[in-house]
């Protein structure tokens, strides 16, 4: 029996020497994409192609990876758009590290939730389907297995994942290995102590065979951190040969030309296109090439900056989309024309499809261009016209207003702008502006609309008289609104009861709107950029009213990007432009339509059934309740919207 727990211990001895060993053991004499074609399985959860792994199937993949076994290269830069498989090639080389290589690995990701995802997800997936792996990772089901969602422990290191916001995790322990995922999505700081990645750079000084990783799709140019990065290495771009005189280009969509046709407008008011031809034209000879010519072409990665190889030990490359052999140039010409008109949609398209960094280049519509599209009205109210609302801007010594109307697919018309001189406590003010959205007004036909509602802003000096005049205006829908100017605003919110306090009496209470006012300027500069009448697009009549300094107002302000900012993307007037008030009222006037959602169709069939003499009533959506007067004191307001 002795003798046989001597055995039992020796065993058990010879195992832990035998995992100690396994850690010391050199790496075998591959490269990541040998090691990757050897091992790797890919399953369903990452990837639509189930099965052996196979760098040819992204030959632009070799040269990253292998780069990561490149004694010389301390330092991998990967700028990468969508459907490249750049998440593969950072899991292809943790696998690496952990089967041959082994040693402490930090991976971080933008935040927390991102890293459980992406273990579970990716990392997991992958230790399963590859035996090598698999005998080395513990299995998570077995008790003390040191393998958890964030940690897993192998022979020879442990890899840890974490978020760019958690400091104590940056600058804790040493690391051999750093992978950076979604650079430019991190925190500009991990709490208090600063730059992610400079923390966390910090902890490989001990390990002279470092390696740090980083990967990310682009995002806004002078503001990305992985651009910054892009720029210390290589600058590697996959270049394509052409198939007619031999040279090497990159593929652009600068370079590709297409045609499309424009079929109805769906259900929701995009347009849909149908894509009939699609070619590549080279940029060194002139010829045409098709999608499938340029994607059987040889293929290599073009260096800018060959000498920070030696000078620097950073490889950097920049992929696109166009070389994806999972993202057809189809697909990315549609994403690409159905963004059209819409700024941050077209942004995703630029980030994840074109490889391109976002630049906002202020791309305005001129005073002067707007004014020539102004039309002469054959009456009040030009046909397409179905709803009317108001937005009132207050100032100091006058309201002002304008009347805007509304069709299908984000269509307007301007009616009427107009300024009621007059401080906004007065009531003759107030009876001015009755006089602008009761007064009906009327088509050729002789159908008449009245403004369904009415928002004035309560800004200013006069807050709480504008909350008691839109009180005692309910009934005519007239509301107060609040504007707040940070991106994480919606454009409207179910509005909230505010006490009106004048003279330190309390008068009761009102309903108020909060307003996303950027998100309401973004949406009318997109508009102004359409170019055709229908959907979305901005008509103005030929009158005084709607003259210079109306365009003026309208197009007064830009947005620009400051990075040291929470809320980075602001808007700031232009320069000779000090007047905005064309633009406050629209945008009221926009969120007001957007509060109301009227259905359109069935406005559009009552206007058809309405007699030429008669007044369309106006439109009428869920109100909330008129407050009514506090009785007792344990009466409490509720809020019945």
């Amino acid at each position: 029996m002795l003798r046989e727990t001597e055995k039992q211990r020796e065993k058990k001895l010879d195992g832990c020497i035998a995992k100690v060993l396994a850690g010391m053991k050199p790496p075998e004499d591959l490269t990541v994409s040998q090691w990757a074609d050897r091992n790797r399985r890919l399953t369903s959860e990452s990837s639509s192609e189930v099965g052996k792994w196979r760098t040819s199937r992204t030959p632009y993949m070799m040269d990253i990876l292998d780069s990561f076994t490149d004694p010389k290269v301390q330092h991998i830069v990967v700028v990468a758009a969508s459907q490249v498989g750049k998440s593969e090639a950072i899991n292809n080389m943790i696998g690496y590290c952990i089967d041959q290589d082994p040693g402490p690995i930090l991976f971080v990701q933008p935040t927390v939730t991102d890293a459980k995802e992406y273990s579970q997800m990716r990392i997991a997936p992958m230790i399963r389907e590859t035996a090598c792996l698999r005998r080395k990772v513990s299995d998570p089901k077995s008790r003390d297995s040191g393998n958890t969602i964030l940690q897993k422990s192998f022979p020879g290191g442990v890899l840890t994942l974490t978020g760019s916001t958690e400091a104590h995790a940056l600058a804790s322990k040493p690391i051999r290995y750093l992978f950076g995922d979604e650079r430019d999505r991190w925190a500009l700081s991990a709490g208090s102590e600063g730059d992610p990645w400079e923390l966390a750079t910090a902890r490989q000084i001990t390990f002279y065979n470092s390696k740090a990783v980083e990967v990310s799709t682009p995002t806004i140019k002078n503001a990305s951190a992985i651009e910054k990065s892009f720029k210390k290495g290589t600058m590697e771009r996959w270049n394509t040969q052409c198939p007619h005189c031999g040279e090497y280009s990159e593929i652009t969509f600068s370079n590709i030309r297409y045609d499309a046709e424009k079929t109805e407008v769906n259900d929701d008011g995009e347009k849909v296109y149908n894509i009939t031809s699609i070619r590549y034209i080279c940029p060194k000879c002139g010829c045409i090439s098709s999608e499938h010519e340029m994607k059987s072409q040889p293929a290599k990665w073009a260096a800018d900056s060959p000498d920070a190889y030696e000078m620097h030990r950073t490889r950097s490359f920049w992929l696109t989309a166009w070389a994806s052999p999972w993202a057809t140039w189809e697909s990315i010409i549609l994403k690409y024309l159905q963004a059209l008109g819409d700024t941050k949609k077209l942004q995703v398209v630029y980030n994840t499809q074109f490889g391109w960094l976002w630049e906002y280049r202020g791309e305005l519509e001129s005073e002067d261009s707007v004014m020539a599209r102004r039309e002469e009205y054959r009456a009040e109210l030009p046909d397409g016209v179905l709803a009317l609302t108001c937005g009132v801007d207050t100032q100091n010594d006058r309201l002002e207003y304008e009347i805007v109307g509304h069709g299908h697919f984000g269509e307007t018309w301007g009616i009427k702008k107009g300024i009621i001189m007059g401080r906004p406590d007065s009531d003759e003010v107030w009876n001015a502006l009755d006089d602008a959205i009761e007064h009906v007004y009327r088509f050729e036909s002789g159908i008449g609309l009245r403004v369904s509602l009415t928002f004035v802003d309560e800004g200013g000096h006069y807050t709480q008289e504008v909350r008691q005049h839109c009180r005692e205006r309910f009934a005519k829908r007239v509301f107060a609104i609040k504007g707040r100017g940070t991106d994480d605003v919606p454009y409207t919110s179910p509005p909230k009861k505010q006490k009106i306090v004048v003279n330190g009496r309390a008068l009761g209470m009102c309903w108020v709107y909060e307003i996303g006012v950027n998100a309401g300027k973004q949406l009318i500069m997109d508009n102004m950029k359409v170019k055709t009448a229908g959907p979305k697009y901005c008509h103005f009549p030929k009158r005084d009213d709607y003259g210079k300094d109306y365009f003026k107002g309208l197009l007064s302000e830009r947005i620009v990007y400051k990075k040291e900012l929470k809320h980075p993307w602001q808007w700031e007037k232009i320069p000779g432009h000090e007047r905005n008030e064309a633009l406050d009222c629209r945008n009221y006037a926009m969120a007001a339509i957007k509060a109301l959602s009227p259905d359109f169709d069935a406005l559009e069939r009552r206007l058809k059934g309405t007699a030429p003499t008669q007044a369309a009533p106006a439109v009428r959506s869920a109100q909330p309740k008129q407050p009514k007067p506090r009785r007792r004191a344990q009466d409490k307001f509720y809020n019945e919207w």
